[in-house]
């Protein structure tokens, strides 16, 4: 009996103009995307393999140590994602690299030495979307396709009632749940087959040209993704089928539903999204560097007081640079890591608010399983981070190494003075993990899924209990 339904539904949805328009939209949309795509990508790798190279030479040209631990390995470039077409995750609003540099003290002959220096981040904390709607699988997914369930579902209960059918159909014993089952099969199957075909044309475009290389991990997450979508249709077809259940119009149905989908889909994320953002405001980039110009006036006034109170041995003074050297580093770094910190828990805490919203959840899972995003800008830091303590160990380590070294690092003298090979010095990868991202999408993804639970059982009981 549920077969029989759902064939009537797909049969009666197949033959309306709705479902002829979901499928030119659809295939439109989506071929767009992939040439978009095509023309973006490689000019986005271009420039990511130009400035990493660039980046490399100079690194490998250095064959001192004491230069290589005093200007550090450049430039650390965050690799773009070869799913960027499914979620452009805002990335002109999140720094593509972290460079670091040292700071002359000019005192004393006293250079600084490196130390990991972020870009001043632009993030969109008032509203957690980018400014400009991008047609990637996001905006396609996140709003035309929950807009095509509402229109598919808004009448599958209310329109039968008006015309009558529905007491005829179940006048016939036939079971309240098996016609709910029937019709969101239905409704599901006539929406799934115009999207399959638009991703499969998408996909087909941008895999084969040459210029895009999706492997197997890339494969791996795009099937994840679809699931997702179809999770998040799911969602939207319980909502329709649950407000359809309890109006008896369809009009009134249409308009209930439009405004649920305008809450929820437009107007909910941005404006929480800017009034969790005023909770706690972080610290700003003017008050960032105030605090760097009081924190290296402090340290510098301090050596200078120390050194003029001590015998100027070549020795003692050579041990004490080297230990400023560092302190200055190591407060310099912590400051970095505080205002970064800050901005990091300002965006967290607008994305946390926003997830009463299933297109803020779906956006973030999107935007993690296809490599883009804040939590993808989150794992670049982090992977920075561990190269720079494996970058500072070599520094370490091949200074013990030489017997003759004093080993004080961070003044020229004290340091080894053997030549380094190129091939010796830990290179930098962007690497990301799908066990990790798996770990960070565990809660976005079950909070769909309860969206979901509930909203087809909400429209179980309604149905159950609505009067013909």
């Amino acid at each position: 009996m549920i077969w029989h339904i759902t064939k009537r539904e797909l049969y009666d949805n197949l033959n309306s103009l709705r479902f002829a328009l979901t499928t030119v939209l659809l295939l439109g949309l989506m071929l767009i995307n992939a040439i978009v795509h095509l023309q973006e990508h490689p000019v986005r790798m271009q420039k990511y393999h130009d400035a990493a190279t660039e980046s490399l030479n100079r690194l490998k040209s250095r064959t001192n140590l004491y230069q290589i631990a005093q200007e550090g390995p450049g430039y650390l470039y965050k690799k773009p994602s070869s799913l960027h077409f499914c979620a452009g995750g805002g990335e002109d609003f999140l720094a593509d690299n972290v460079h670091g540099g040292f700071y002359a003290w000019a005192t004393d002959d006293l250079a600084g030495f490196w130390q990991l220096d972020y870009m001043p981040a632009t993030l969109n904390r008032q509203d957690i979307r980018p400014d400009t709607i991008k047609i990637d699988w996001t905006f396609v997914i996140g709003y035309v396709l929950s807009l095509i369930a509402i229109l598919f579902t808004f009448d599958s209960i209310s329109g039968e009632r008006e015309r009558g059918t529905l007491r005829l159909t179940l006048a016939n014993s036939v079971p309240r749940h098996t016609v709910l089952i029937g019709k969101f099969l239905g409704a599901l199957v006539s929406i799934s087959v115009p999207f399959a075909l638009a991703v499969l044309m998408n996909l087909l475009v941008i895999s084969t040209a040459s210029d895009v290389q999706l492997g197997t991990d890339a494969w791996s997450r795009l099937g994840i993704i679809l699931f997702i979508a179809l999770l998040y249709l799911c969602l939207f077809l319980a909502l329709g089928l649950l407000v359809s259940s309890r109006v008896r119009q369809s009009a009134a149905s249409l308009v209930i539903l439009l405004l649920m989908w305008v809450t929820f889909v437009v107007f909910t994320p941005g404006t929480l999204a800017s009034i969790a953002s005023g909770f706690s405001p972080s610290m700003t980039y003017d008050e960032f560097n105030e605090r760097a110009i009081q924190l290296v006036n402090e340290l510098r006034g301090e050596y200078e007081a120390r050194l003029q109170d001590m015998h100027k041995e070549p020795a003692q003074k050579m041990e004490f640079a080297g230990e400023y050297v560092i302190k200055d580093v190591t407060e310099r770094e912590r400051l970095i890591h505080e205002y970064l910190t800050q901005q990091h828990a300002q965006i967290q805490l607008a994305r946390s608010v926003t997830r009463v919203s299933p297109v803020v959840l779906v956006q973030h899972l999107l935007e993690v399983f296809a490599g883009t995003g804040f939590e993808r800008h989150q794992q670049f830091v982090e992977n920075v981070q561990r190269y720079a303590r494996e970058y500072r160990e070599f520094v370490s380590d091949m200074d013990r190494a030489d017997p003759e070294s004093p080993h004080i690092i961070g003044v020229y003298e004290g340091m080894s003075k053997k030549p380094v090979t190129p091939e010796s010095i830990p290179m930098f990868e962007d690497t990301l993990s799908l066990s990790r991202d798996f770990n960070t999408a565990a809660m976005d993804l079950l909070l769909l899924t309860l969206f979901f639970v509930v909203f087809l059982s909400g429209a179980f009981l309604a149905f159950v209990r609505i009067e013909i």
